[in-house]
């Protein structure tokens, strides 16, 4: 992988800027009610999710790995109230991912593994795939979340600083793909928009992709300068 430091020309950071950054894919419609029918009063019938399990113990239903009409109206409330990009009950992993974010809520940094400083820090658990900004202890952004590097494509771990950003970057490694509210911080590698379903793929190409929501709500918080820890493994890649 190829390892690249800010020099801070904008020269310089236009040519690597999207070196590691995935293209987008389009979001997987989700099933919805009939024409005219309230999503909360229709019948509850998808069946049972690759997640349901920590859904079921999550929202306190009996944990047997199997949807019961019960489950399934527990899943798909969470799933309305936290605006999931599928709202039917079904047990994704759009609607796991969230899941982990809302758990983390009243303390993601519980485990002490994002250093706590009197600056703001941008927070990135590539063992959760979340981000939070943390200044002290006192949360200022999150936790939400996100999607880190694939195999080999890993997001680089450690301390890092954003160094440039741009607001409207396209890829111009993958076929100009959109990279809005992009915010570099080691070489190639920026929190960035990702158009679509964030939760497609395997990963990233080493970018640390948002929500546009969340992209652009950390985009009006943080600065040139800023402080980025990164530290974990993303499931499903190598230690």
């Amino acid at each position: 992988m190829l390892t690249l430091r800010a020099t801070g020309a904008a020269t310089a950071a236009t040519a690597f800027a999207a070196l590691l950054c995935a293209a987008p894919a389009a979001l997987a419609a989700a099933p919805t009610a009939p024409a005219g029918t309230p999503l909360a009063a229709a019948a509850c019938t998808a069946p049972t999710g690759p997640y349901q399990r920590p859904l079921e113990q999550y929202l306190g239903r009996p944990v047997d790995g199997v949807q019961s009409a019960e489950d399934c109206a527990a899943i798909r409330a969470f799933q309305q109230r936290e605006k999931t990009p599928r709202t039917d009950g079904y047990a994704d992993l759009a609607t796991y991912r969230t899941m982990v974010a809302a758990q983390a809520r009243p303390n993601p940094n519980a485990q002490g593994r994002c250093p706590v400083r009197a600056y703001r820090v941008t927070c990135v658990d590539m063992d959760r795939q979340l981000l939070w900004v943390q200044t002290g202890k006192k949360i200022g952004f999150g936790p939400v979340p996100i999607r880190t590097g694939r195999d080999t494509m890993e997001t680089r771990p450690g301390w890092h600083a954003i160094y440039w950003r741009d607001k409207d970057h396209v890829s111009s490694l993958y076929d100009d793909a959109p990279m809005p509210y992009a915010q570099f911080f080691d070489g190639g590698q920026a929190l960035h928009g990702h158009p679509g379903n964030l939760f497609d793929g395997g990963g990233s190409a080493g970018c640390v992709n948002l929500s546009m929501k969340d992209a652009e709500a950390l985009w009006k918080l943080l600065k040139v300068d800023d402080r980025v820890y990164v530290w974990g493994t993303k499931p499903g890649t190598a230690d």
